[in-house]
């Protein structure tokens, strides 16, 4: 082996001592930092804080039975405050120029504090009213500024004033922003929560704050989801309304909405579906983390998790035919004004329809007249409050109606079931009926004398109803309207009433009643949803189907269908001697009988009724009822698809009201594909 040259060993030594030299400066900085300044460095690490912000998940749609939206979500923009960049501005002035922005753009600021301007003498008062939202939120007010709650609100605006050092401000600017102020404390802002001042806000403020962001430190204009409604006028009852969370709801249970997820300030459902199916609409909120050092110099800022939209809800309604039932509700009501004299028809003013499909229990539509248009809910909602009959009513889910002459069927399936009559029996129609000291009468409207199942529904004979209640009894017809769909839940989704029937428990009871009930008089109330799946379930020969309106839950962001609502049968009622069959036939010939179905080019069943109301007309012996008119019926009779109810209050009877069933069958049968299979109700739409 041989030697190196000799020339070669300075080069080694050098690069020895090179990297020697390195590592004892990497070694004396290492020190420097870690015993030296280590004490510094500790103290800058300690002091960076962490804040994570909720990023709001887009907002889940509904849509009809062909994936059209009802509702939806548009971009908009809002104002927020944000205490991590605020800086060294001071507050009050920044929001005092934050709300002149928006005062001359037209836009509303954050402020639900129920305490009114100053008046000519520097005066205020109160606004809560009867409002319950209001009233806590005035006794959250008085408790967090330390006063009793009997303070008068001159008494509250003082403190106010001094909490949040508005001295220098004139009173309409103490008012104005000490409202704010209050608001923000009651949202919990912080350096961990932010403050929405204003939603929706125009470009004009969008752009006059980004302009002038350099002195508006902590005004941030946010991008956002917002709620929206291709056709406001399109089951504005149904779908609901979204609105912000009221304090207490956030404070209920203690606070559960927080533990769920939810910030203070968030959008939540408040009525209809959007409130049933919230948890499905919401979706999952993403975050974004800022971290933030002793100095408030923001370090960083990065999404951590992504926001995942809520699912998509889908509904057995077809958006086309909901608006051809609408308008043949509204359209009859609004001629029975224009056409019908006083007393009989001229003073309807509200009503409901809703059409079943027969064979799954899905709503096809519901229609509530008077009506409102749901874009414009929030900012009308005291002049729709204020109107009588009320808009804000759904009276197809909620409304409570006699049912009249419509309940005939269900004593006459409760007579044929239970052997007190057969179809071929008959009951002699002879005025007046007497039952004990009782007397009533029937109309006798197109016969007189022996009359037979059939016949008494086409003709509604009154007296082959009381006769027919009064031996089969109150309890036993009452059972058989429940298990038609009367007086019970039906299973729609949105909330509903139960209403009630006739019975010995009632406070005015006597035994008249028996005879009253029999024909849908007397205490029995009823709603027109139930009207509908009590139709639907007679269409069916005694299966009753849960009612339903939702068809099932989709993906937002594949369109992968999550879970369908499958066709639920809550009863089946046994008919081994023809019941339904005689019942069909005596609504088809009411259907003949009445001159707005008669000539109907479709087979279709009809039961009207014309209920009294307790408001009378006239004076001394001419002293008369009002009428509602209430109609239901199905068809085509070979092949059952629909099931209608409407209730037309004030109408005069069913039989000014049978031209909406008429109308309603023309969309459906003729109007949507000229074909009785016009309709996939309930159709999934991938």
């Amino acid at each position: 082996m041989k030697n190196k040259p000799e020339n070669q060993q300075p080069r080694v030594v050098l690069m020895i001592a090179l990297a020697s030299a390195v590592l004892v400066l990497f070694l004396l900085r290492l020190v420097y930092l870690q015993v030296i300044e280590g004490n510094h460095y500790l103290e800058q690490a300690d002091n960076t804080t962490s804040y994570r912000f909720n990023i709001t998940a887009a907002r889940g749609e509904i849509v009809d039975c062909y994936g059209r939206s009802l509702a939806t979500n548009t971009t908009g923009y809002n104002l927020v405050m944000n205490n991590l960049m605020l800086g060294e501005n001071d507050l009050n002035g920044t929001l005092k120029t934050l709300v002149e922005i928006l005062q001359t753009s037209g836009d509303a600021w954050n402020d639900a504090t129920p305490i009114s301007s100053p008046d000519a003498d520097g005066h205020y008062s109160f606004t809560d009213g009867d409002d319950t939202s209001d009233q806590n939120r005035l006794a959250a007010i008085k408790t967090n500024l330390g006063l009793q709650q009997y303070a008068t609100a001159d008494e509250v605006m003082s403190a106010i004033v001094a909490k949040y050092e508005l001295e220098n401000y004139e009173p309409a600017w103490q008012r104005i922003l000490g409202g704010i102020r209050c608001q923000m404390t009651s949202e919990d802002y912080s350096n961990y929560t932010n403050f929405t001042l204003a939603t929706g806000i125009s470009d004009r403020t969008v752009a006059t704050v980004k302009e002038r962001s350099l002195s508006l430190g902590g005004a941030e204009i946010v991008e956002t989801s917002m709620r929206s409604y291709p056709d406001g006028t399109v089951l504005p009852h149904v779908l609901g309304s979204v609105g912000k969370i009221l304090r207490e709801q956030w404070v209920a249970d203690d606070y559960a909405l927080r533990r769920k997820g939810y910030a203070m300030n968030d959008l939540i459902g408040r009525s209809g579906l959007e409130a049933v199916y919230e948890d499905r609409l919401r979706g999952q909120d993403g975050s974004l983390q800022v971290v933030k050092n002793s100095d408030g110099v923001i370090q960083s800022s990065q999404v951590v998790e992504k926001p995942q939209p809520g699912q998509t809800v889908m509904l057995t309604v077809d958006t086309d035919f909901q608006k051809e039932v609408q308008a043949a509700l509204e359209n009859r009501i609004l001629t029975l004004q224009q056409t019908k004299p006083v007393h009989n028809g001229q003073e309807a003013n509200a009503g409901a329809v809703v059409v079943l499909d027969v064979k799954t229990g899905g709503i096809l539509a519901t229609a509530t007249y008077p009506t409102y248009d749901l874009n414009q809910y929030s900012a009308t909602y005291s002049d729709l409050a204020a109107q009588d009959p009320s808009p804000l009513l759904n009276r197809a889910f909620n409304g409570l109606y006699a049912p009249g002459s419509s309940f005939k069927p269900a004593v006459a399936a409760a007579g044929l079931l239970n052997g007190v009559i057969t179809p071929t029996s008959t009951v002699n129609c002879v005025n007046p009926y007497v039952y004990y000291d009782y007397r009533p009468t029937c109309l006798q409207h197109g016969h007189s004398g022996p009359i037979a199942v059939s016949d008494a529904l086409k003709y509604s004979c009154n007296i082959f109803f009381y006769d027919t209640g009064v031996r089969t009894g109150l309890e036993t017809y009452n059972a058989m309207a429940q298990r038609l769909g009367l007086a019970v839940q039906t299973g729609v989704e949105v909330g509903e009433s139960t209403g009630w029937l006739t019975t010995p428990e009632d406070d005015n009871f006597t035994s008249s009643l028996i005879v009253q009930a029999a024909i849908g008089q007397a205490n029995t109330m009823v709603t027109p949803v139930q009207l509908a799946t009590y139709a639907a379930t007679i269409a069916n020969k005694g299966v009753r189907y849960r009612t339903h309106m939702v068809a099932g839950f989709r993906d937002t962001n594949t369109g992968e269908i999550l879970e369908t609502v499958d066709p639920v049968v809550e009863d089946t009622i046994v008919d081994n001697v023809g019941a339904f069959d005689a019942i069909e036939q005596g609504m088809i010939g009411a259907a003949k009988y009445t001159r707005a179905t008669s000539n109907y080019p479709y087979t279709i069943a009809v039961k009207t009724g014309s209920p009294q109301r307790a408001e009378t007309y006239g004076t001394g012996g001419g002293r008369a009822n009002y009428n509602n008119g209430v109609i239901v019926a199905y068809g085509p009779v070979e092949d059952p698809q629909i099931a209608i109810a409407a209730v037309v209050e004030w109408s005069g009877g069913g039989s000014n009201i049978a031209q909406i069933a008429v109308d309603v069958f023309n969309a459906y049968f003729f109007d949507q594909s000229n074909s009785l299979n016009s309709q996939a109700a309930g159709t999934l739409l991938p």
